[in-house]
């Protein structure tokens, strides 16, 4: 039985997110994924004005005359929401966490898939893979993918793309659409980029990244006792001092920049989202910019 609580909540997710997929993002999803997918159709003789790439070597050598293979767009992807749920995401300065942030972002994508007749699969992870829920069809599927989202209680608090990007590849056989959403508060790794690139030669990667305003800034309210999310451990900080506040912004301008310079360098799209903000805006917008750069 899912807790009452718990069912009001998905449930106001629901209402909310089919509302904005009706409205928004319903279309936007179509055309921003439209054709990344393609599957083999048929071959035929080659003709004038054919791209020699297309050309079926195979079938031309037994025939003795040169054949072209025929694609066609995919009627049905595969969405995979790859969702961050390592302690960090439980934070948040105001009204709700990242992890809200995130639970309600894969609702309006999934939802968005199931009104494209699109299959929804789920990885949560932190710094292994904790749950995985196979692609499927379905009102009821993406709603048990969104009690996941709410209800899992993690394992473990670090953070690590490793097994969450080889537990994609392994998996997933055939191309997807892969939606990466996490803070992208990991540590230095000078080879993540190489291995996102792997995954996006196969998938079509998308990276939501999480952002809260208590991340970038400290107020200055006196001397603070903060915890590492992942970590665990304490620290006191003196936020009265103005050289600790702008130490701790450029760690984080520092760190902001790493993660887009990572996520540049593996050519994967990305779109920045944050806690104090409504998401719509930034999400369409990101949409819509897909949609020009494949036109």
């Amino acid at each position: 039985m899912i807790p009452r609580e718990l069912f009001r909540k998905i449930r106001h997710v629901e209402v909310r997110t089919r509302g904005l997929v009706d409205d928004v993002f319903g279309g936007e999803y179509h055309s921003a994924f439209k054709g990344r997918g393609i599957e083999f159709a048929e071959v035929r003789p080659y003709q004038v004005g054919d791209d020699v790439r297309t050309i079926d070597w195979n079938v031309s050598a037994r025939t003795g005359e040169p054949h072209v293979k025929l694609f066609e767009e995919e009627r049905e992807q595969t969405l995979l929401l790859v969702v961050d749920v390592s302690g960090s995401e439980d934070f948040g300065s105001g009204e709700g966490a990242k992890r809200d942030l995130a639970a309600e972002v894969c609702a309006v994508l999934g939802f968005s898939a199931l009104r494209n007749s699109d299959k929804v699969g789920l990885v949560l992870f932190t710094d292994r893979v904790e749950r995985f829920v196979p692609p499927r069809k379905g009102r009821r599927h993406v709603l048990r993918l969104l009690r996941d989202l709410f209800a899992h209680e993690a394992e473990h608090r670090g953070t690590s793309l490793d097994d969450a990007l080889d537990h994609v590849l392994r998996v997933q056989r055939r191309r997807a659409i892969v939606i990466l959403v996490s803070d992208f508060l990991v540590p230095d790794d000078a080879d993540l980029a190489r291995r996102l690139r792997v995954v996006a030669q196969k998938h079509d990667v998308v990276a939501v990244r999480l952002v809260d305003p208590r991340e970038e800034a400290l107020p200055a309210v006196g001397l603070l006792r903060v915890v590492d999310a992942e970590t665990g451990r304490p620290a006191l900080v003196d936020t009265s001092s103005a050289r600790v506040r702008r130490a701790f912004a450029d760690r984080a301008a520092a760190r902001a920049a790493r993660a887009e310079a990572t996520l540049r360098q593996a050519r994967v799209d990305h779109v920045t989202l944050r806690t104090d903000e409504d998401y719509v805006e930034p999400l369409s917008a990101f949409f819509r910019r897909r949609v020009r750069g494949m036109r």
